[in-house]
């Protein structure tokens, strides 16, 4: 054998992880309050899935952020965790201001929008100077101490999002996203395509109309530039 060769020495798992869709659905939460758990997630405008009881020592509340694929779900009998133990779980935004502006309005004590300086270090006040995408974010909690971690990411990396769309579906919406950008484009400053299309396909998996979502994205090319 060369020595430039190399052997997969676990060609079936190697093969598996290629071809198994693995998707997070559900994040425990440990609450000491069912019911008022689930009025301050409601209050936030998440959906509530399921409510199921099995006796008088199992309950179980489902609940989904609006545009979130994934779900929380507290009760009773689901973890043994002490309630307001989970910290920092993170909720992803596109627009922090716009984010904590609704969660305020809805009841939530949301944190001025912080940043870090360097891996480790302590939070330092204030939007991310350099506009990175990832790089800001503001925290509130629910009833219990629970804590949220609200993360701006205007442009997901390669690989992130797009998760509820099949094949078919995210080429049509991809086709849908290049024809809409090059009306914008014929007008527009000079701008990378994907500061555009993040927002615009953002806008579109939460269901807004293509008018709408044309709007969001012009918006937010604003609010980069100014």
């Amino acid at each position: 054998m060369s020595s430039t060769q190399t052997i997969n020495e676990h060609p079936t798992q190697a093969a598996s992880a290629r071809t198994v869709d693995l998707k997070l659905e559900v994040v425990t939460i440990p609450v000491s309050d069912i019911e008022r758990a689930k009025r301050f997630y409601e209050s936030l405008g998440w959906r509530v899935d399921a409510d199921f009881t099995n006796g008088p020592d199992w309950r179980a509340v489902q609940m989904t952020p609006p545009g979130s694929p994934c779900s929380i779900h507290f009760g009773k009998g689901i973890t043994a965790a002490t309630p307001g133990s989970v910290k920092n779980l993170y909720l992803v935004v596109s627009d922090i201001e716009a984010a904590r502006t609704e969660l305020t309005a809805r009841g939530a004590n949301v944190s001025e929008a912080f940043h870090f300086t360097a891996f480790g270090g302590p939070p330092v006040p204030g939007h991310d100077p350099n506009n990175r995408t990832y790089g800001t974010y503001a925290t509130f909690s629910d009833p219990d101490g629970n804590s949220w971690l609200l993360q701006e990411i205007k442009t997901r990396l390669p690989g992130r999002g797009l998760s509820n769309f099949d094949v078919a579906n995210l080429t049509a919406l991809l086709r849908e996203t290049e024809q809409r950008h090059g009306g914008y484009e014929a007008t527009a400053p000079k701008h990378h395509w994907s500061d555009w299309y993040a927002p615009y396909i953002v806008a579109r998996e939460q269901g807004r109309t293509p008018e709408d979502a044309v709007k969001d994205a012009g918006l937010h090319m604003e609010r980069i530039r100014s």
